[in-house]
């Protein structure tokens, strides 16, 4: 496993933690210390592989990424990327992939936004989680969500927040053939 580091335009890609020392060392405004040096060891010796920032001073950082890069090219051209590990692989939400899917009916969508009220006792407004569910016509998923959306903007305070149709907040599904 080779490490890559960087300090500003400072940059390298060694084999060995050894090496990489002797980088940091070169550097004048970078102290290694006994610690910073153990948890370099103890970094390059791990199952990680997300990339680890040391600060050295405040809004000034040194980077560390491991890499199965064999050159400075390979690495800058992303040759030695990691296959992902199927645990680790972010799980889609199976209705985005249907959210443009054009299947004209009946469509029951669900929204979760943040919804403006006033607050009487002192005048003031705070934004409320609300749920909505509602049963339309429409040609897709995407096209339920602005129909949604669209309705709830006339009805509703200016100030509401909606989410995104592709995020968790936001669900439908296909009830069926209008007739």
């Amino acid at each position: 496993m080779n490490l890559y580091l960087r300090y500003f335009d400072n940059e390298v890609l060694v084999h060995s933690v050894e090496e990489a020392l002797d980088f940091l060392c070169s550097i004048p405004n970078i102290q290694v210390t006994p610690d910073l040096e153990d948890d370099i060891r103890n970094y390059a010796s791990s199952d990680v592989f997300y990339p680890k920032r040391y600060k050295i001073r405040p809004r000034v950082y040194f980077i560390v990424i491991k890499t199965e890069a064999a050159t400075m090219a390979d690495f800058k051209q992303k040759k030695a990327l990691r296959p992902m590990v199927e645990n680790t692989v972010r799980k889609e939400n199976p209705a985005v992939m249907h959210l443009n899917e054009e299947r004209e009916g009946w469509y029951e969508g669900e929204l979760n936004f943040k919804r403006v009220v006033l607050i009487p006792s002192s005048g003031k407004h705070e934004y409320r989680d609300t749920h909505f569910v509602v049963q339309c016509k429409a040609i897709s998923g995407w096209d339920c969500y602005n129909r949604i959306v669209d309705y709830l903007k006339e009805r509703v305070d200016g100030r509401s927040q909606f989410p995104s149709a592709k995020g968790k907040n936001f669900s439908f599904k296909y009830l069926g053939m209008w007739k």
